[in-house]
Formats: C-alpha cells, sequence, structure tokens
C-alpha cells in the first residue's frame, strides 16, 4: 500500500496514458495491477483532470499506494562497485543506523533480530535502477485492471469473506465492494502480496542512499512494527520497496492505519487471513474522509456542442447543475444529487466521461494514480452487479513516450502555446495550451495530449 502522504503529495497525474511495466495479462489467477507512481518533486498538487497525462514507470510489483521515489535520470548510472566492497560499505552503514534506530527507540534485541545477517540485495537497487518503461493506454490497463475474470474472482472473495466485510463496512462505513476492488488490485485478492524480506530490502534502499531519508524511515517504521510483536522478521515479507500484505500497506502507514480487527492481539496483515489488511484498507479510506453512499464517479454523456474547458477537477457542479448543461447518466437521466462533483475525461472528448465526487479523490490518497482509481472504483461498480464502461475509447491511438511528450511541448512552445517547460510532464500548463491551439486550429478544446496532436503539430 502505501506510507501516509501529505495532502496531494507527489501526484503524478495520468490517466488516458500511463506507463507500466510487465503487467500480465487477464487470467484465471491475476497478478496485481497497480501503477506506480513517484513523487513529484516540484508540486505538491494534484494536476487538473482533463486528461491527467503523466507517464508513470512501474516495477513489478506494488508500492502502495504511496507514490514511489522517482527512477534516476536517464544519463544518471553510477558504475557498481565490487559486490564485496558493497557489503562491507553496507555493514559500515548498518553500524550507524544501529545508533539512529536506538534513539528512535528501537530495542537492541529487535535491532539484532533484524539487522543480523543482513545482505546488501544487488536485485532490489536494480529493480530501482532499470525499470525498463512501456506505455500502456488507459484502456488496455482497465481491460486487465477490471476483466472478467478479475471480476468474477472477487465475487468469489465477496462470497467467501462476506460475514468479515460486512462487519468492516458497519464499521468503516466504506463498502464491502470498495474494499473488496482495492485488494483486488493490490494482489490479486491475496495471491500476490510479495515475497522479499522487507527488512533487508529497505535498509539495502535506505544504504543506497538515493531517497534515503524516505527508505531509513520505513525501514524504522518496519522496526517498530517488530518491537510491537505484530509479526516477525521472517513473516515480514512484501514487495522489493517495502510493501506489505493483503493490502500493500508500507510500514509507516501500517503504524498509522493498521487495525486487529481479528481482535486476537496483532495486526496480521501478512497471512492467510485477509481480515486485518481489509479493515486496515477501509480504516485508512475512512480516515481521509470516505463518505458513505457516495459513488466514486458515474459514466456519463455529454451533449453535443459541450464547452470543453468545463473539464477538470477544479470546476466543481452538483449534479442537478450539470443535468442542466446536458451531462446525464448514460441512460439520459440527471445523476443523483451525491454531492457537488467534477467531470474527468481521462481520454479526451473521444473517450468515457465521468462525474467524479469526493470519494474519487479519498481513493486517490490511496494511489494517487488516476488510472488506479477509477479501476478501483470500476471494479466495486462490477463487484457490485454494475455494467462495464459503456462509452467508447480511442483504440487507434497510443500512449506518448516521453521523448514524444517533450516534443510535444516543445512544439507547443514555439508555436506561440508556451507550456512554460519542457519536461515531459502533462501537467495543468501542458493541457492549458494543448487546449489553446486546439481551439486556434478550430479543433475540439479538450486538452488531451494525443499522438493525433502531435501528428498535427509535427
Amino acid at each position: 500500500m502505501f506510507r501516509h502522504v501529505a495532502p496531494r503529495a507527489g501526484r503524478l497525474a495520468l490517466c488516458g496514458l500511463l506507463a507500466l511495466a510487465h503487467a500480465a495479462p487477464a487470467a484465471a489467477v491475476e497478478r496485481s495491477l497497480r501503477p506506480e507512481l513517484r513523487p513529484d518533486p516540484v508540486t505538491a498538487r494534484a494536476l487538473p483532470a482533463v486528461a491527467r497525462q503523466a507517464v508513470v514507470t512501474v516495477p513489478g510489483r506494488s508500492l502502495r499506494p504511496q507514490a514511489r521515489p522517482g527512477a534516476l535520470p536517464r544519463e544518471v548510472r553510477a558504475v557498481p562497485a565490487p559486490a564485496s566492497d558493497r557489503q562491507a560499505a553496507f555493514e559500515n552503514w548498518l553500524a550507524g543506523f544501529r545508533a539512529r534506530a536506538r534513539v528512535e527507540g528501537i530495542a537492541p534485541r529487535v535491532l539484532d533480530a533484524a539487522l543480523g545477517g543482513l545482505r546488501y540485495d544487488a536485485s532490489v537497487i536494480e529493480r530501482d535502477r532499470n525499470q525498463s518503461e512501456f506505455t500502456r493506454t488507459l484502456w488496455d490497463y482497465l481491460d486487465s485492471a477490471v476483466s472478467e475474470s478479475r471480476v468474477a474472482n472477487g465475487r468469489e472473495a465477496l462470497a467467501e469473506h462476506r460475514a468479515a466485510l460486512d462487519r468492516i463496512e458497519a464499521r468503516y462505513g466504506v463498502e464491502k465492494e470498495v474494499v473488496a476492488a482495492i485488494w483486488g488490485l493490490e494482489s490479486a485478492y491475496g495471491a500476490f502480496r510479495g515475497e522479499t524480506a522487507v527488512i533487508e530490502a529497505l535498509a539495502t534502499l535506505a544504504f543506497d542512499g538515493r531517497r534515503g531519508a524516505f527508505f531509513e524511515g520505513e525501514l524504522i517504521a518496519a522496526l517498530k512494527i517488530l518491537q510491537s510483536g505484530d509479526t516477525t522478521p521472517d513473516r515480514m515479507t512484501g514487495s522489493w520497496a517495502g510493501a506489505m500484505g493483503h493490502t500493500q500497506f508500507m510500514p509507516s502507514s501500517y503504524l498509522a492505519y493498521a487495525e486487529d480487527f481479528t481482535g486476537d492481539g496483532r495486526r496480521d496483515i501478512w497471512g492467510s487471513d485477509p481480515t486485518d489488511a481489509l479493515a486496515s484498507a477501509a480504516a485508512y479510506l475512512a480516515a481521509h474522509g470516505w463518505t458513505p453512499g457516495q459513488p466514486w464517479g458515474v459514466e456519463v454523456r455529454l451533449p453535443e456542442g459541450f464547452d470543453y474547458r468545463l473539464a477538470g477537477r477544479d470546476v466543481k457542479k452538483r449534479p442537478s447543475d450539470w443535468a442542466r448543461l446536458g451531462v446525464r447518466d448514460m441512460d439520459g437521466r440527471a445523476v443523483p444529487d451525491h454531492g457537488r462533483a467534477s467531470l474527468l475525461l481521462p481520454a479526451g472528448a473521444r473517450g468515457a466521461a465521468f462525474l467524479v465526487f469526493d470519494n474519487f479523490d479519498v481513493i486517490e490518497r490511496y494511489n494517487p494514480a488516476d488510472a488506479y482509481v477509477i479501476a478501483v472504483g470500476h471494479l466495486s461498480d462490477r463487484l457490485a452487479g454494475g455494467p462495464p464502461i459503456r462509452g467508447d475509447w480511442p483504440r487507434d491511438e497510443r500512449a506518448l513516450t516521453f521523448d514524444e511528450r517533450k516534443e510535444m511541448q516543445r512544439r507547443l512552445t514555439a508555436a506561440g502555446f508556451d507550456t512554460r517547460g519542457i519536461d515531459g510532464r502533462i501537467g495543468p500548463r501542458t493541457i492549458a495550451a494543448v487546449r489553446a491551439w486546439q481551439r486556434a486550429q478550430g479543433l475540439t478544446p479538450d486538452g488531451y495530449a494525443s499522438l493525433s496532436v502531435l501528428k498535427r503539430l509535427r
């Protein structure tokens, strides 16, 4: 899952286009499907969501839902030291870390049990450094994330754990289908919880120095979990980046939100019984403002001649006001007034459209990728018996590469539509530039930075 993030922290927003690494195709038992995000070093605010299009690089397994540290710039590639030298340096670092951990209240017995015999894990650094990036569109991602087999497996999981999930819903006010959907995306309903030794992985990442303070903080949190008696070092397994259990909590978030729902004296998110993990996910959502009974979003149709300047997370209206503008559900009815909503066009004017409510933002606190939020929301709807998304997707489009996004920004700026930077991130300034260019060209001004836009700019 995640470590606790400051509001809106590190939101490299994506939706129409995202980069995923080695996501498994739909199968009888499917792997975890989470677009992994990295903290945005520039801004702590979410990008407006006409088409949140920043491409993300994803490791094979999870760092949940906390945005992960960004990859090294492509031009920065340190030459690795010999293994024996790295291990010696790692052991020296561990000696210094022990002193810092003692200051944080970690007992010597815990340090001895957890740190004794640790090895520098070069495979963790390799995975952190060399996450191969390839782009994947939102619709391709949703085809896997909300495949028929994932829906069927989720309904089976709901049936098997209904009693516990009903109690969790009653206590925290978070619908069981939403909790199950997070479980389904995080670990494929517990099938892929991660087998990496978390203490060793976090120590390696903290020693490595890139985002060392972040990972050292997570390592301290992991040691506090061990000191509390909730688990043992050998049972504390997870992803290579430190995410743990059925719902992939980072250690710091575990300390803040994990629940002993079974009442056995341990907050066990690792074992075969998912109850504590599911309750912890619900507790996290509840703590971040979940509104019971409010949908994450509702698929809608737009009228002819719609003013696309109204699309974006910065424009909020009551559904009744949207209905007066012709924005209605897929059956032509006004969306019920569940609260103020924004219009999200994750693939521009040619893709599906959604009115999204405050609960969208709450799921976004779990993982700040729009693609993830839509997948969780839509999977929860399917688990509750809802239909597939009915709108079309621009399946003739592909995702822009990092270099193509920079090229688009350069060409827009050269044409007089300043993106205020050439960084390959499709944020609010680039979206505004695309919209202005589209208006000037007599095109639908949806702000969607697509391959077709780039071809026209060329």
